[in-house]
Formats: C-alpha cells, sequence, structure tokens
C-alpha cells in the first residue's frame, strides 16, 4: 500500500482527497441534522439523500463517457470550485437561523448534478494519477483516506453540531474544496499515465457502455449485490438518526457519538482491506453477510452502548464491500470503458440512495426504527446468499466490446 505514496501526483492528491472527504461528511451530518431539526421526519430528511442522488441517475451516463473522452484537470478544476460554491451557500442559510427547507433540497439536488459529473470523471483521473499496475493499491490507500476522513469529518462535525449548530460544518466543507483544486494545479501533467481513449462520444458511445456492462455477468451480479445492500444496508444516517431521537434517546449528542463511532469502524475496515489485498468475490459475500446480520442484531440493541459497539463491525464490512466492488468493476473492464462503467457503478449508487433513504426513513417512522433494521439486515442477508449461488453457477469473464 505504501508504494503508491512514492508518486508526487499522488501523494498531492491523497493528502487533498483526506481534506475533501473530512469536509464532505461534515456536510453529510449537517444537512441531514438540519433536516431533521426542522421537520422532526427522518422520511423527509432521507428526501434530501434522494435529490442529490437523483441526477446520477439521469445524466450519469452521458458524464461517464464524457469522462472517457476529454482532459479531466479542467473539468474537475470547475466542478470542485462549484461544489465549494454550493457549501457556502449553505453555510448562509444555516447562519441566517430560518430552517429554510426547499432551499436545502435545491442546494442538494445542484449538489448531485456536479457529483454526477465529476464521479467519473474522478474515478478515470485516479488511474492516470498511479497507473493501471497500482490501481490495486491506490484503491486500498484511497479507502484508508476515506474512512480517516470520515472519522475526522464526522468526529469534528459532532463536536461543531453539538456547540455552534450546522452553518460551521457547511463554511468548513466549502473550505476543504480548494485543497483539490490547488492540488490539480500542482500536479506534474508529465508523470501522468496515458489511458486508452474511445474513437467519439455520442449516444451510441453511452449504449456501448450499458451494453458491454451487461455482457459481463460476474459484473452484472457484484453491481446487484451492491444494489441491495447499498438500499437497505447502507443507508446508516437514516438510522442511526431514527435510533438516536427514537428508542435509544440519545438526540443531537447520540448522533454524534453514533456517527464518530461508526467512522471509526471504517478505519478499520479500511485497515483490513488495505492488508487483504486482494479483492475476491468470496471477499464481497462474507462482508456482506456480517455487515447484514450484524444490522440485523443491531435493531435488537437494548442501549445506545451495545448499538455503538455494533456499528464498529459494521462500518468495517462496508468499507470492504465499497471497496471490493469498486476493484471489481475498474480491474475487470478495459481503459477506454472506464468512465462508462464507473457511471454504471455511480447509477448503483445513486438508485441505493434513492430507493432506501426514503424507505428507511418511512418504515423507521411506520414500523419504528428497530424493525426497519431488522428487515433489512433480513434481507440482506438473502440477498447474499442469491448472489453467493449465481457467481458459483457463473464464473465472471471479460467480455470484449
Amino acid at each position: 500500500m505504501i508504494s503508491v505514496l512514492r508518486q508526487y501526483n499522488y501523494r498531492l492528491w491523497a493528502t487533498a482527497d483526506l481534506i475533501s472527504v473530512t469536509g464532505t461528511w461534515m456536510q453529510v451530518l449537517g444537512v441531514n441534522w438540519y433536516l431533521l431539526q426542522a421537520t422532526g421526519s427522518p422520511a423527509r430528511m432521507g428526501l434530501g439523500i434522494v435529490l442529490q442522488a437523483l441526477p446520477a441517475l439521469l445524466i450519469g451516463p452521458y458524464a461517464g463517457a464524457l469522462a472517457d473522452r476529454i482532459r479531466p484537470r479542467p473539468l474537475l478544476i470547475a466542478t470542485q470550485v462549484a461544489h465549494a460554491g454550493l457549501a457556502a451557500a449553505l453555510a448562509g442559510l444555516a447562519t441566517s437561523g430560518g430552517h429554510q427547507i426547499w432551499p436545502v433540497y435545491v442546494i442538494s439536488t445542484l449538489s448531485g448534478v456536479v457529483s454526477a459529473i465529476d464521479g467519473p470523471a474522478l474515478g478515470r483521473f485516479g488511474t492516470m494519477v498511479v497507473g493501471p499496475a497500482r490501481l490495486g493499491n491506490a484503491l486500498a490507500f484511497g479507502s484508508l483516506i476515506n474512512s480517516t476522513g470520515r472519522v475526522a469529518g464526522m468526529s469534528l462535525g459532532g463536536v461543531l453540531v453539538a456547540v455552534g449548530g450546522t452553518a460551521p460544518l457547511f463554511a468548513g466543507n466549502a473550505v476543504s474544496f480548494l485543497a483539490v483544486v490547488a492540488a490539480l494545479l500542482l500536479m506534474r501533467p508529465s508523470q501522468w499515465y496515458a489511458l486508452a481513449r474511445p474513437d467519439s462520444v455520442s449516444e451510441g458511445a453511452v449504449r456501448a457502455g450499458f451494453a458491454y456492462v451487461l455482457r459481463q455477468p460476474g459484473a452484472l451480479i457484484v453491481l446487484a449485490l451492491a444494489l441491495v445492500l447499498g438500499s437497505l444496508g447502507r443507508n446508516y444516517q437514516v438510522t442511526m438518526a431514527a435510533m438516536s431521537t427514537g428508542p435509544l434517546h440519545g438526540g443531537a449528542g447520540g448522533y454524534g457519538l453514533l456517527s464518530a463511532v461508526f467512522a471509526g469502524g471504517t478505519v478499520v475496515g479500511a485497515l483490513l482491506a488495505a492488508h487483504r489485498g486482494r479483492f475476491t468475490h468470496r471477499l464481497l459475500i462474507g462482508a456482506g453477510l456480517l455487515a447484514s446480520g450484524l444490522q440485523l442484531l443491531a435493531g435488537l440493541a437494548p442501549n445506545l452502548t451495545i448499538f455503538a459497539g455494533l456499528l464498529v463491525p459494521i462500518a468495517s464490512a462496508a468499507v470492504v464491500i465499497d471497496t471490493t466492488v469498486s476493484a471489481r468493476v475498474q480491474l475487470d473492464t478495459r481503459e477506454d470503458m472506464r468512465g462508462r462503467v464507473l457511471s454504471a457503478m455511480s447509477i448503483v449508487s445513486a438508485v441505493s440512495g434513492m430507493a432506501g433513504a426514503p424507505l428507511l426513513g418511512w418504515l423507521s417512522e411506520t414500523l419504528g426504527p428497530r424493525t426497519t433494521l431488522v428487515f433489512a439486515g433480513t434481507v440482506g442477508l438473502l440477498a447474499c446468499a442469491v448472489a453467493a449461488r449465481a457467481l458459483t453457477a457463473r464464473r465472471p469473464r471479460l467480455v470484449p466490446a
């Protein structure tokens, strides 16, 4: 894992990524808590997640085709500046003290548009920075960066939201995007790795990307499992908030504590993923079974302490799942299809947020958060069993476009 840090460009990129991820998770906590406090409804909090995920579903395929074609640095600089502006707008809204809901929904939607555009470009650019030979190494280290940033963002955000409200969280996120812009400007293009590009970008290129994924059964099974686990087993921001404000009686402090504990668990998962090195289908199924089984038990937790303890291995397994899905999607595809395949993965993530967040919020209001966690864990266990059987019956293979 350390070998990738010998590259100047990657050291810049990793440092900026850590700062940006920290700010992003501060904002995630801030938006969720702002909406929950303003509405008192986990379902309406979940609507903000839906609106941010929707643009990836609508324009993701075209963004993926675009990422396969154009130079990524100018595009990424523009998107990072846009992200910073939107975060600053949230800070201004929170400072006004009006607790208006519709501007948060509008900004969430615009943030989703920007993320849909830069998501595939970020993935492809990462390969350009480290090269195909070190991609697996970089993915493992990237998981550690994401987990560390999540710990820092959730921990700092939990303190700030309890002391000063949500505005400092949004302001911090706005500043964090400037680190990415600086890293992009300071990189040495001569050290980038050239990746294959398609001949053209058109509606035909988008269809070719979908056709390429559809002709790879192994990739489809992995993405289908990611969809189920992402919808019912990964929208923890909803279930943690519902449990803290409901049966666990933790309030804002409890939500901040649970968020920090979960973030700590992601660091453990990232270290395990980096130590593992190889990301196989067997690892994916095992991590999915562990996370789903523990999620079921979390619904039965009698108090905040036990619930928090269960979150650590759940979060660890979640990172292993994410890293394995990302590794299989990228390592098993051609370079000229990379952006479009990554956009397919973004669509799966978007649908997971759109379907899972409001569903878990509605179930938490209707059946209670405990029953919701038991139900979601049970479905996750069944999905893992079906995926394991399908992968055993049909070995994945790389099919030419």
